[in-house]
């Protein structure tokens, strides 16, 4: 297998727009959704980007510790969040961590590895007794994603799409092939769902929100639906235990 070099990648796409105003609701929505599951004590987030979560986790966690293979996002990430963060220069695959975090993340992470099964198996060790890992991923079947299918923009729900490989996904999964993968690995599933039902493209949803097209209530109500409906959600999650 050739070996990644996790600056390049991030280098040779910074020219990409990844973020948008959506993205940063969406964080807000997960976190909430999250927020029954977590335990308080040390938490690990597994890859940081440009440090969007990171910044969430370190208001909510006092001993946080970051594991990225890209030394540039570190310093990104190092930058933009001003907390005593542990940072842990290295792929998943080799990182020395200690058993000792209550609260495990890998949001929008798991799509984007080699090794996927390794890698769960390996988490599996670093977990505190009765820690908690959270799992989020974009969903295959989002209705978005389903009408870009129709109108023959995207082969199939679960391809990967060029922009997406250029961006590192290995995978797109949906609610039932996260768990299959994730069970497979040794896992229990404490809880599955999805997070905002998703009815527009991303760009789609922030140009409605600047146009006053639609409003906060109508991005509530899109986050309560996507309780009765997980499958037709913008992520899917699991919070899993040993």
């Amino acid at each position: 297998m050739t070996t990644r070099d996790y600056n390049k990648e991030f280098q040779d796409n910074a020219h990409r727009s990844y973020f948008y105003d959506f993205d940063a609701r969406l964080r807000g929505y997960m976190l909430d959704t999250f927020a029954p599951w977590l335990i308080d004590g040390p938490a690990l987030e597994m890859g940081c980007f440009e440090g969007a979560f990171t910044a969430l986790f370190a208001e909510r966690f006092k001993d946080l510790t970051v594991i990225e293979a890209a030394s540039d996002l570190i310093e990104v990430t190092r930058k933009r969040v001003d907390a005593p963060i542990q940072f842990i220069c290295s792929t998943f695959e080799h990182a020395q961590v200690e058993p000792r975090y209550s609260n495990i993340f890998l949001i929008h992470t798991l799509e984007h590895l080699d090794d996927r099964r390794g890698v769960l198996e390996r988490v599996r060790g670093w977990l505190a007794p009765g820690g908690r890992l959270f799992i989020a991923v974009p969903n295959a079947n989002a209705p978005s994603r389903q009408i870009a299918v129709k109108m023959g923009l995207i082969e199939h729900n679960s391809a990967v799409t060029e922009g997406e490989r250029l961006h590192g996904h290995r995978v797109t999964y949906s609610l039932d092939t996260l768990e299959q993968e994730v069970r497979g690995a040794g896992w229990t599933v404490r809880q599955r769902g999805g997070v905002f039902f998703k009815p527009l493209a991303n760009f789609q949803l922030d140009k409605a929100l600047q146009t006053q097209l639609i409003d906060d209530r109508f991005m509530d109500a899109c986050q309560a639906l996507g309780m009765v409906y997980p499958d037709l959600c913008a992520s899917v999650y699991v919070v899993c235990e040993n």
